[in-house]
């Protein structure tokens, strides 16, 4: 809504606005990352996860932890925190069961879609 003329008023921002544009900008790297994830979890779960994959799914699950929160997607956020702190190390991965980290990445491409 534009001031009145002669109003001494500033224009409001429309951040609902601004956020959903943002989204829309940044959805194809949230997906990635979120692929990310997914295939992490799909390699623990056949025993063929790497080091330098679970390196990505860690950096992946880094980025979406303030991604998702700056969306207000916090139970992403908690999940994708959840996600970072699994792969943060070979024992700490290894100590994770692989159906656990195939629900999270389920769970968060669920938020991820139902903010659309």
């Amino acid at each position: 809504m534009a001031p009145e003329e002669g109003s001494d008023q500033k224009p409001q921002l429309d951040i609902g606005a601004i956020l959903n544009q943002m989204w829309v900008r940044f959805l194809p790297d949230i997906y990635e990352r979120v692929e990310v994830l997914e295939s992490a979890a799909k390699a623990h779960i056949a025993g063929t996860l790497s080091p330098a994959q679970c390196a990505a799914a860690h950096a992946a699950a880094h980025k979406l932890i303030g991604s998702l929160g700056t969306f207000g997607l916090m139970r992403g956020t908690e999940l994708a925190r959840e996600f970072e702190q699994a792969c943060a190390s070979e024992k700490s991965v290894m100590a994770t069961k692989p159906a656990r980290l195939d629900a999270i990445a389920g769970q968060i491409r669920k938020i991820v879609e139902e903010r659309k």
